[in-house]
């Protein structure tokens, strides 16, 4: 009899919500200390996360791993940029951030794409999130305040992947779909097959 195993991305989304959360309350303004952010992102944006990317891998989810281990590694880069601002160490300017930023805006538009091949509600996540990524990338290079329309864009992220993590939580303990997540925005392909399996026909 094959053992149950837990789903891994109710860990995962649950820590990039939260973090993404806590920081969003920065970027407009409510929250004047980074001292939260900086704990959260090492601890439950960071390594939550990672540990649930290394567990995603396990399940042969290629968009899960990824997703969750490239974003903790993100928090846990952020921390650490955080950290060095404030120690003095390899400082880095509000230029510098959006430079930073650039390649995982790139990486979410990536994403985004597979996304809509997973259900509404994954689409919801990184759709938002790349917009997000964006208009960050905008508030570091230009006016401020698009740093806090990201605020609130990135607050409706944090709570699209909590409703994504609460529908896999209700549909195992309650025995169906409280919370659906609707079908695929583009629906996947005929799959192709394998260099090998062609060569053997």
């Amino acid at each position: 009899m094959q053992t149950k195993t837990g789903n891994p991305a109710v860990i995962g989304l649950a820590g990039f919500g939260m973090t993404t959360f806590v920081l969003q309350m920065a970027n407009i303004g409510l929250l004047q200390n980074m001292g939260p952010v900086l704990w959260l992102g090492v601890f439950v944006g960071g390594l939550a996360q990672l540990v649930a990317g290394f567990q995603t891998g396990k399940t042969g989810n290629n968009f899960g791993y990824s997703a969750f281990t490239i974003y903790g590694a993100f928090w846990l880069a952020f921390a650490g940029i955080l950290t060095g601002n404030e120690l003095g160490f390899y400082e880095s300017t509000h230029a510098d951030i959006g430079f930073f930023l650039i390649p995982f805006t790139i990486y979410t538009g990536i994403m985004f794409y597979g996304a809509l091949h997973v259900h509404k509600g994954e689409a919801s996540i990184f759709g938002s999130l790349f917009l997000g990524f964006f208009l960050l990338v905008l508030g570091h290079f230009g006016p401020a305040f698009f740093n806090v329309i990201a605020g609130y864009v990135l607050i409706v992220c944090s709570f699209c992947a909590w409703y994504v993590m609460a529908h896999i939580i209700y549909k195992d303990v309650c025995g169906r779909d409280v919370l659906p997540v609707g079908s695929p925005i583009l629906q996947p392909g005929e799959k192709m097959p394998s260099p090998e399996a062609v060569a053997a026909e």
